[in-house]
Order: C-alpha cells, then structure tokens, then sequence
C-alpha cells in the first residue's frame, strides 16, 4: 500500500476564467514541486489542452488523468475524468458539440488558448466554452459511467454552480466520489481539489489516498472507500 497525493480538478489556460499564464506545463511542474503524484486537468467544456498536459506529466512523472468540467444544462459543474488523453478528448469534442454555438467574448469572458507542451500559442478558441451544455445531469452521469470514466460531481458545498445549490438534492447515482471544499460525511466518498485558475491555486486543496499502486485502476479502487483518503 502507498499514500498518494492526488488533485484531480485543476484548470489550464483554455479555461476563459483561468489565468492566462496557467499553461499545462507549469500546472504540471507546480504539481510536481508540491508533492502532488495523481493530477487531472480539467478545463470548463474543453479538452484542447489535453495533449500539452500529458507531455507534461510524463516530463514530470506525474500520473496524469484527462479530463472536463462539464457545465449541464442546469448549470451544474460535474468532473469527468479519463485514463488516457484520447478518452478524454473524444468525451470533450462530444460535450463541446452539445454546447450553443456562440462566439466566444475574450475582452469580457476571458480568453481561450489552446498551447503546446511549451506554452506557445497554438490557437485560440472561438467557440464560447462559458456555456451550460445541453445535457442534464443525469445524462452526463450515465454517459460518462458508461465509458469507464471518473464521474465526480464537483465543490457540491458551494453556493454556485453546485449540484445541491441548483438542483436542490444530490441525486443517487453512482459517482466515483462527491469534490467538496469544507468535506463533510456523504454517502459517497468524499475528495477536496484545487479547482485552480491561477498557478498558485495549485495543491492548495489536495487530498491524500491510500493505494495499492499507482495506476488507474487502482485509483478507482481506492477512490470507493472513504477510509482511504485523508485531508
């Protein structure tokens, strides 16, 4: 058994509410320097930045999980997490085509960059990421456990974007684990995360989980017992 330090909601520069600076690459290195050894990058509605981010894992020899914030259709902010990159872009180029077709306001929403390992500018995107999608809750939920992915409804405990302040309850489904920022007893398990938008977030609220070894599936193991993680 190894003690793991994992933060599984962070956000990179695509994000139109993130720091501008926050590429893939420094998410990664501030990770690696403050002990972080499981990271997931998980952008509003996109995956662009998704390949930049695992060169940077594996650079820094950190244990990547590739993943979204998914924003539904009742503005409720839920995690879906993947094993690998190409899971992960294929569920975003999915979401993204649930999302209104609107152009993106840099001068008022924030920019949208899509970068390399490097930090250059590859391109910036146009389509308005700030959107809710057009799928409810559920939908996500089913859908995304269907693909063997992570689903973590995400900082439930907030008074925004939160599943128990929109929806009014936490529906009983099955989910990898609840995200909350002052964690409380839940009939799932329970995560803290950074939920960062400017580099210094980063490791700000991880959390520590006990596992068999450092792999995927031990993770989702892990992640099924409550007993298993610290704060």
């Amino acid at each position: 058994m190894i003690s793991v330090r994992i933060d599984l909601h962070n956000h990179s520069c695509l994000s139109p509410c993130a720091d501008d600076r926050l590429l893939p690459s420094l998410l990664a290195l501030e990770a690696m320097e403050k002990g972080i050894q499981i990271l997931g990058l998980t952008d509003h509605n996109g995956t662009q930045n998704l390949p930049a981010f695992e060169e940077a894992c594996k650079l820094c020899s950190i244990m990547g999980v590739y993943g979204i914030e998914v924003t539904t259709i009742e503005e409720v902010h839920l995690l879906v997490l993947f094993e690998t990159r190409e899971e992960g872009q294929h569920f975003g180029d999915y979401i993204q085509s649930t999302l209104p077709k609107w152009t993106n306001v840099p001068s008022s929403l924030g920019r949208q960059l899509i970068v390399d390992v490097q930090g250059t500018i590859i391109h910036e995107l146009e389509l308005m990421l700030a959107n809710a999608s057009s799928l409810s809750f559920d939908e996500v939920v089913e859908q995304a456990n269907a693909l063997g992915a992570l689903v973590i409804p995400a900082h439930i405990d907030r008074p925004t974007h939160s599943v128990l302040t929109n929806l009014g309850f936490l529906p009983d489904l099955p989910y990898s684990a609840v995200e909350m920022v002052r964690p409380s007893p839940q009939k799932w398990s329970v995560i803290t995360a950074s939920d960062a938008h400017f580099l210094s977030d980063v490791g700000t609220r991880s959390c520590t989980i006990v596992l068999q070894e450092l792999s995927w599936q031990a993770l989702k193991e892990g992640l099924a017992n409550q007993n298993n993680i610290l704060f």
